[in-house]
């Protein structure tokens, strides 16, 4: 079979699942990441045949995705902010909403010569860990709840050369963090179970529901807990960064300043409110 055929061959399996355009972009991360052919390759070669050790390796991940298997979790690398990440299942897949949530702490840090920082629910590590890549000189903290997607980010820490430190811990039970930070930033879970409709099979059959979800009745209580804490452990010029659920700006809004934050709600580039910079009130 020719890679033209192959490409035929996942629109026409895939389609019940996914828009066409992202069925190319899968077959493309299939090629880059399980065959390691660069971009030119996938666009150039798709009138050669296929070696057959390449042909089982597209038809076993074919398979795979018409389980509704993500593909990220199928290669098990992820693209993030210019960095290569591993994910498991014990990890969400970094999203392209995230990085503009990065890139928005580095431009407003560039500056900064140090600064001491802290990842809550940093997952796979892709957001404490790109902001270390490009802040080298500062300090980093990871902390989650799971040891499974602590140990995947202590592997991407390796594999990306940045040291940083780690904590096993749930942010929901602690009293205090365990230092002064000048940035704390979390993509905590946000996704309340009345949202559960608008979730992709592949999202909802697949990754860890602990990462995204939270009851009805209390959609807010990793951002109140957090708020609760940064109270004592941002430094006096500090700064709080969120990754937020589009449906709640106004309730953030609304709980910052309750817990004596003044904060600014920010658009991805969907339009969709995505982003929260906080920083405590001084009197």
């Amino acid at each position: 079979m020719t890679l033209n055929q192959f490409k035929l061959l996942y629109q026409e399996q895939l389609a019940p699942l996914y828009p066409e355009n992202e069925i190319h972009s899968i077959l493309q991360i299939v090629c880059e990441d399980l065959l390691n052919w660069s971009r030119s390759d996938f666009l150039i070669n798709d009138r050669e045949e296929v070696s057959h050790i390449q042909k089982e390796v597209l038809q076993n991940a074919l398979k795979e995705l018409n389980t509704s298997k993500p593909v990220q979790y199928i290669t098990g690398k992820a693209h993030f902010y210019g960095h290569e990440f591993m994910v498991n299942s014990a990890t969400l897949i970094p999203r392209q909403e995230t990085e503009e949530l990065v890139h928005m702490i580095i431009e407003n840090h560039k500056k900064d010569t140090y600064l001491n920082m802290i990842d809550i629910g940093t997952g796979t590590g892709c957001v404490g860990l790109s902001l270390k890549a490009a802040m080298s000189s500062c300090s980093v903290t990871l902390m989650d709840v799971s040891s499974e997607a602590l140990e995947t980010a202590q592997a991407n820490a390796a594999r990306l050369k940045t040291p940083v430190k780690t904590i096993l811990e749930d942010v929901l039970t602690l009293e205090e963090l365990p230092e002064q930070y000048d940035v704390i930033v979390s993509n905590p879970p946000y996704v309340r179970n009345l949202e559960k409709q608008e979730i992709h099979d592949n999202v909802l059959e697949n990754e860890p529901h602990l990462a995204l979800f939270v009851e009805d009745h209390d959609a807010l209580i990793f951002y109140r807990k957090i708020l609760e804490l940064a109270q004592k452990a941002l430094k006096k010029d500090g700064v709080l960064y969120f990754e937020i659920n589009q449906y709640l700006p106004e309730e953030m809004k609304n709980l910052a300043t309750e817990l004596g934050f003044e904060s600014q709600i920010y658009k991805d580039l969907n339009g969709n409110y995505r982003m929260m910079k906080a920083h405590k009130n001084e009197l």
